[in-house]
């Protein structure tokens, strides 16, 4: 129906009667000991619930005191360090570790065997699902294709509200398995209707790799180096999980506590990841380097490197908020493991694309800001580089495009958000219901032929 200017005058007149009404005094929040963002004043998350999945470690104790320490990080008890140089000269790096993450230990040859047959198995879509669910209604960011078409699962699966374990694994490997295919046919449909660009939809080839099956069906011609799959297949790891208080991972087990259906969990997951200060952090990183380098005359120069980033801190530069994007992390502080991970490969890499002198650069840049941003800010706890700072580097040298971060992103934690939905429902039988203050005024009614 076509609104007539009358129609449309009215909903602008609705529209402009927004205002902050909600603009809380910030006083509030301590008058009250509310933990805002459920964090503590000193920066400390508030512990809600329990979990064996993964441990973050930022400090150690010593005698009662909390000590800055090196990060650490691990999976179902193991190191991440331990767990990826174990993985060396190995094909399936992702899948072992979405393995464990599932079923709480490392699968021995035949059960790795049989895991990853089975998701050869699921990667492929329903019939149909192609033309009348990704090729429709387009949507200009791929997060909210990709939970359009988790939700859209949802009707093509038998037993989509069955919550036992069995039914939850299956509906979890389901999803695991389909992300990559999910994403790249959004990706390439929405270019080719809206941009005029060619159409690319490859199969998934059961004998590859996960991340060979990325890279083939994302890259425009379908090649990759064993390199480069190697690469992917890191990232995909350190993106795998990350604790239980990640704030996707949170509303993972938010919204598992009421009881409702897989699609319905992951899908709000994929939302909360789509988020700027949460996913979209790595491409933030990305496009502040990116005006250093357009802006920064000698790029070798760190005195003129430290200028530019005390413009950036002032608001002066960059997007002008003051903010220095992948550096700084709420637990890590004087190293990020996953960073260090990255770093062993990733010179390797920018080798072989003749960037050498690309990732000096940015091992400059970052100890110049690791320098600067301590005492501008005052900071008092060490801060470090995040995976985040790395991550658009290592996805421009494979030849992906920004759009992919974090539909990236998303297809390494779908793997964490599945172990902890399951670790939700088989620990709690409460639905995670917080408690908010009203600090608003309590009003008399009055008739509306009585208004003003």
């Amino acid at each position: 129906m076509k609104e007539s200017p009358e129609t449309l005058a009215k909903i602008k007149r609705l529209v402009n009667l927004s205002r902050e009404t909600t603009k809380f005094d910030p006083r509030l929040y301590y008058e009250y000991d509310v933990n805002q963002g459920l964090r503590t004043a000193s920066g400390r998350g508030v512990r809600t619930g329990l979990t064996e999945i993964s441990d973050v470690k930022g400090y150690t104790t010593d005698d009662g005191e909390r000590q800055h320490a090196e990060g650490s990080l691990y999976y179902q008890g193991y190191n991440i360090k331990e767990l990826v140089h174990g993985l060396r000269g190995r094909r399936y790096g992702f899948e072992e570790i979405t393995y464990l993450l599932l079923f709480g230990e490392l699968p021995t040859q035949m059960q790795l065997q049989e895991f990853v047959e089975a998701i050869a198995y699921l990667q492929n879509l329903p019939m149909s699902f192609t033309r009348d669910v990704i090729m429709k209604a387009q949507s200009d960011n791929l997060m909210n294709s990709l939970q359009k078409c988790v939700l859209t699962l949802y009707a093509y699966d038998e037993n989509p509200e069955d919550i036992s374990l069995k039914n939850v694994v299956r509906q979890c490997l389901n999803l695991i398995a389909k992300l990559p295919l999910l994403t790249a046919y959004s990706y390439f449909s929405y270019g080719y209707y809206h941009k005029g660009d060619n159409l690319f939809l490859r199969n998934p080839k059961p004998e590859l790799s996960f991340a060979e099956n990325v890279l083939q069906m994302l890259k425009t011609d379908g090649s990759y180096t064993e390199l480069e799959a190697r690469m992917l297949d890191l990232m995909l790891i350190l993106h795998a999980e990350h604790g239980g208080g990640t704030n996707s991972t949170f509303v993972t087990h938010v919204i598992s506590s009421s009881g409702t259906d897989t699609y319905s969990s992951i899908a709000a997951s994929l939302g909360s990841l789509k988020g700027s200060k949460h996913g979209g952090v790595d491409k933030r990183a990305e496009a502040m380097i990116r005006d250093i380098v357009e802006h920064v005359e000698d790029l070798t120069d760190e005195d003129e490197l430290r200028m530019y980033v005390r413009k950036i801190m002032d608001g002066e530069a960059g997007d002008g908020t003051g903010n220095i994007y992948g550096i700084g992390h709420a637990v890590y502080t004087y190293s990020d493991p996953r960073t260090e991970l990255i770093k062993e490969l990733l010179p390797e890499l920018a080798a072989e694309k003749g960037k050498s002198d690309w990732y000096e650069f940015m091992v400059r840049l970052e100890k110049v800001i690791l320098e600067v941003m301590p005492k501008k800010r005052r900071l008092e706890k060490p801060v470090c580089a995040t995976m985040d700072f790395y991550a658009g580097m290592v996805y421009n040298l494979l030849g992906i495009s920004s759009e992919l971060y974090t539909p990236l992103y998303a297809m390494g934690r779908v793997a964490g958000w599945s172990a902890h939905r399951v670790e939700e429902l088989v620990n709690s039988s409460k639905i995670i219901r917080p408690a908010y203050k009203y600090v608003g005024q309590h009003k008399a009614y009055s008739a509306i032929e009585h208004r003003k």
